[in-house]
């Protein structure tokens, strides 16, 4: 998994409530498309027309929020079925990080395990980083719509420097800065848990005995 230190990079506001994981990625497309290529799906509904072209009202089709890193979303984004395509997708954009006052918490809990950050800021922040970056997007000044996102002191600073703090559960920030899923994570303590099994054989002989299959 990819490491994520420090995210610097443009932000998109996409200020729309409840946006659930079939609005990210249809559920056809988890059975036809394969991973790596989830992102060309991502939003497809209001990102494409019929015939298949971009739809320029869609925020991720004008031309400043092309290519962003970082999503600046709504209360409850990510929500509705519990399909981990949906952060493929939105990971197969380009985008590291979502910022929102919410998460469907299945959707969360599988953006840590894909390398990507969801920070959790009040309503209030939410709202003063989406207008920052509708401003931005009128003067068509892409540094008033580039945000950098510190995993290792937890905090977001706008290119005016203004500062927003978050806090990431312990276990999963440490897994984003190492980049470690959580195999790799058990493997950390590999010598811990072989120390530990070696003590329980040599105290407890008749559990592993019962184990292994003896009678």
């Amino acid at each position: 998994m990819q490491k994520f230190e420090i995210l610097r990079a443009m932000a998109a506001p996409f200020a729309h409530a409840n946006v659930d994981t079939d609005r990210i990625i249809r559920i056809e497309r988890c059975a036809r498309v394969a991973r790596q290529d989830m992102g060309l799906w991502a939003f497809e509904s209001e990102r494409f027309h019929e015939d298949g072209s971009d739809n320029p009202e869609f925020v991720l089709n004008q031309p400043l929020f092309r290519q962003v890193g970082i999503l600046v979303a709504s209360e409850n984004f990510g929500c509705g079925s519990s399909r981990e395509m949906a952060v493929w997708a939105i990971s197969g954009m380009g985008i590291r990080c979502v910022i929102a006052p919410s998460f469907g918490e299945i959707f969360f809990g599988n953006c840590f395990q894909n390398g990507v950050l969801p920070i959790r800021l009040s309503t209030q922040e939410v709202a003063s980083l989406q207008s920052m970056l509708l401003q931005g997007a009128k003067t068509n000044d892409s540094s008033q719509v580039t945000l950098t996102v510190d995993l290792i002191d937890q905090v977001i600073q706008t290119s005016n420097l203004q500062t927003f703090s978050f806090e990431v559960d312990p276990l999963r920030r440490i897994s984003l800065l190492e980049g470690l899923d959580p195999i790799a994570l058990t493997l950390k303590s590999l010598q811990m848990i072989e120390t530990s099994e070696a003590k329980s054989q040599r105290d407890q002989p008749w559990v592993w005995s019962v184990a292994d299959g003896e009678s």
